[in-house]
């Protein structure tokens, strides 16, 4: 009875099991057990769409790709499935979208002007003057690119998204997109008379340039040659360098030496300087003076290398290592001497 009793559990949990899984894998399969149509559709180009890919209407999943091949030699021919609940006129557009990102497309199918007035035929199909091919996201920022460099980074990420945004199908981000970039053209046009003054400037430099393309080429090679002898010459200009740097130590120990008396000779100046400063009247007459009595020397000493001189009196003090003596006055007593 225990046995009989374990198999039958292990049986329903086993069926349960199984159920649980199948429903799990068309779960994540997303199959559908509806009765389907087959249609067919040309493209110019289907780069990206693979088998199993979604076929959409309106957003809602209604089929899949179901084969792929070459039409015509240059064109696409993709066969798809849609349930059979969803009738599909002869003005039927297809066109081949972005999913995501990486690169995942589907099929998204519209009606064209007038409606499904006819319903198109089981394996009809979609020609291709009513398809639309993938959009080559990669052309698309390559050519956004002059954009993007006028742009700061932040502003580039929001133009991004909502680029990617409207390649998804939200059409509804066009008029965001399109006041983004009109915001972008009025501020360039804002700096128009910048960027045109500074396309005349930089015309004028050119213009200098090109006068003066002659004395420019004489420059450079002139600077070339220089720098060839700089280079013939880097050992000579090595070893100056080196003779510069012992003659500059050599400097410094003679600075260091010479320093005690230099700071003395400061000192002394300084005493000079201020003891000038205080005798200004006295050195400013004594200079006021001097003109007339160099012309009474120089009338004095015009008869030769010697002064004549009338001796009037002299008074005058020796001094000697042994001591100091004193000469005997002398006073004439001449007229010449005594003028009172």
């Amino acid at each position: 009875m225990r046995t009989a009793s374990a198999g039958v559990k292990l049986t329903i949990f086993m069926v349960i099991t199984a159920l649980a899984t199948g429903l799990l894998s068309v779960t994540i399969a997303d199959a559908q057990f509806l009765d389907a149509r087959s249609y067919r559709a040309a493209f110019s180009d289907v780069t990206g769409l693979i088998d199993g890919d979604d076929v959409r209407i309106a957003g809602v999943r209604v089929g899949e790709v179901t084969d792929i091949e070459v039409y015509q030699r240059d064109k696409a021919l993709v066969t798809f499935t849609v349930q059979d609940e969803v009738p599909l006129g002869k003005s039927t557009r297809a066109a081949i979208r972005y999913r995501t990102l990486v690169g995942q497309r589907y099929m998204a199918l519209y009606e064209g002007p007038g409606g499904p007035a006819t319903r198109l035929p089981d394996n009809g199909m979609i020609p291709m003057a009513q398809t639309q091919p993938p959009l080559d996201l990669t052309v698309l920022l390559n050519g956004f690119k002059p954009l993007f460099r006028a742009l700061s980074p932040e502003q580039v990420n929001r133009l991004a998204y909502e680029i990617i945004q409207v390649l998804q199908g939200e059409a509804g981000t066009v008029n965001s997109l399109l006041a983004h970039v009109a915001s972008l053209t009025n501020t360039l046009a804002d700096r128009d008379a910048v960027i045109g003054s500074l396309i005349d400037n930089l015309n004028q430099v050119l213009a200098t340039l090109n006068e003066r393309d002659e004395r420019l080429s004489q420059l450079i090679a002139q600077l070339q040659t220089l720098v060839s002898g700089l280079s013939a010459d880097r050992d000579a200009i090595g070893d100056a360098l080196v003779n510069i740097n012992d003659l500059a130590g050599a400097t410094q120990g003679l600075l260091r030496e010479s320093r005690p008396a230099i700071d003395a000779d400061v000192e002394q100046l300084l005493k000079l300087s201020t003891t000038l400063d205080k005798n200004e009247e006295i050195i400013d007459g004594w200079l006021n003076r001097l003109p007339g009595k160099l012309n009474m020397i120089n009338r004095t000493a015009s008869y030769g290398s010697w002064f004549n001189f009338y001796l009037c009196g002299l008074d005058a003090q020796v001094q000697l290592p042994t001591g100091s003596y004193r000469l005997p006055q002398v006073r004439n007593q001449t007229p010449r001497c005594n003028p009172s």
